[in-house]
């Protein structure tokens, strides 16, 4: 049947492929197209039978599932890869996600948990094809995205930061790039400007050996970028991507003059782009700053958290930034820790613009499953949170924009409060 999924199942145990091909066999809508007893007969398996999933198992003799998975990544591309493992520590789900898996299993499995990864991975993958072979019509036609603005308007550029780690940046991040485009049909592209130890690939389930912002250098060296568009990932979700370095050793040679460069091109092709920033100041931290129409400034209900949000509006108003520029965003808000929101609105100085409410079932399960919860969970709250931060983002523009060069005094009191 042409619309069955074709799976190959990877597995060293030959018990272990006979009762999963035969457990497959009752499901009318799966066809084992064949089983394999390592990681390079899968690859050539692979090769020659075009599987829609292939089921890998992490631990085999003469290459493991994750160094498998990601040549299958490069290989075959529209193979979607369930991993399989008797570990279920974090670190294992983490390298598989890495290495361009889909979706996690943990054995022992029931049978309808693997036919349900098997299911919505493959949807996920023929969603994602479908995308693409329609991209290159829309491109030729000169179809687009509406502004909503004048024609050749520059696009919106938000930054997400915080002055303190662990408040859900990254993950707020791309649910509103995500939401953005899904919902208010916008022409996004999320950057991931934490270029030491960026995550915004991990939480889109991207392949991190994919093109990033590391393969502009050299043209940024010589001068402006002739296109991005080579540089950027195209996800499901109907978002372009620019990944952080592949290494942290790499985002040293990222400038700050480069990040306003590629921000200037990235603003005239799109009509919002989101910048995930690192939680410390540097020179390219304040490059993107400097550059954004709106920073949004994240914080939590923990007393590190305000004190650091206290610090950093002090400093943007070192910076000269008005306060239309900068938007304070409450993640976690309905968080039960003995701090109310007036509380931190007293301790800070000033009200907070936007609220989040706290959903850890909802934002871990699409995190570990590089889904944003924007997508697999539209309904809940924490969702609609972030549509309507969105539509907040969108529909308000900062009438000012920050001057491109800062006094160095301004710069020297930056440094020496990180």
């Amino acid at each position: 049947m042409a619309d069955q999924i074709r799976v190959l199942v990877v597995d060293d145990i030959p018990e272990t492929r006979d009762h999963l091909t035969k457990l497959l066999g009752f499901e009318s809508d799966i066809d084992v197209v064949g089983s394999a007893a390592s990681g390079r007969e899968a690859l050539e398996m692979a090769a020659r039978l075009s599987p829609d999933v292939v089921l890998m198992d992490i631990n085999m003799p003469d290459m493991d599932g994750i160094a498998a998975t990601e040549q299958l990544s490069s290989a075959v591309p529209a193979a979607a890869v369930v991993m399989m493992s008797v570990q279920g520590e974090a670190d294992y789900l983490r390298r598989s996600m890495l290495a361009g898996a889909r979706e996690f299993l943990v054995k022992p499995f029931s049978s309808d948990e693997l036919t349900a990864s098997i299911r919505q991975v493959s949807a996920r993958e023929r969603d994602k094809q479908s995308r693409m072979a329609v991209m290159p019509a829309a491109t030729s036609a000169g179809a687009g995205v509406a502004r909503t603005g004048e024609p050749g308007e520059p696009g919106i550029i938000v930054a997400i930061f915080s002055p303190k780690g662990g408040v859900g940046r990254t993950t707020v991040a791309v649910n509103l790039a995500v939401a953005a485009a899904t919902e208010l049909g916008k022409k996004v592209v999320i950057m991931d400007g934490s270029f030491q130890f960026g995550d915004v690939g991990v939480l889109l389930n991207l392949n991190p050996k994919s093109k990033s912002i590391a393969d502009l250098i050299p043209e940024l060296e010589i001068g402006e970028p002739d296109s991005l568009d080579t540089f950027l990932i195209a996800h499901t979700a109907g978002i372009k991507v620019l990944l952080a370095p592949p290494s942290p050793e790499t985002a040293e040679m990222i400038t700050a003059s480069g990040v306003k460069k590629i921000l200037e091109a990235l603003r005239r092709d799109h009509e919002l782009v989101v910048v995930d920033c690192t939680s410390f100041f540097n020179d390219t931290t304040l490059a993107i700053l400097d550059a954004a129409d709106v920073i949004l400034t994240m914080l939590s209900l923990e007393i590190t958290s305000i004190k650091n949000m206290r610090l950093f509006l002090e400093v943007a108003e070192q910076l000269g930034y008005e306060k239309g520029k900068v938007r304070l965003v409450l993640n976690r808000a309905d968080s039960a820790l003995g701090i109310r929101v007036a509380d931190v609105e007293h301790s800070i100085g000033r009200k907070v613009d936007e609220t989040i409410v706290s959903d850890g079932r909802s934002v871990v399960y699409a995190l570990n499953r590089g889904v944003p919860f924007f997508l697999s969970n539209r309904e809940a709250q924490v969702s609609q949170d972030i549509l309507r931060l969105a539509r907040s983002v969108v529909g308000e523009r900062s009438t000012s924009t920050a001057a491109a060069d800062r006094k160095s005094t301004q710069k020297k009191s930056l440094f020496a409060w990180r």
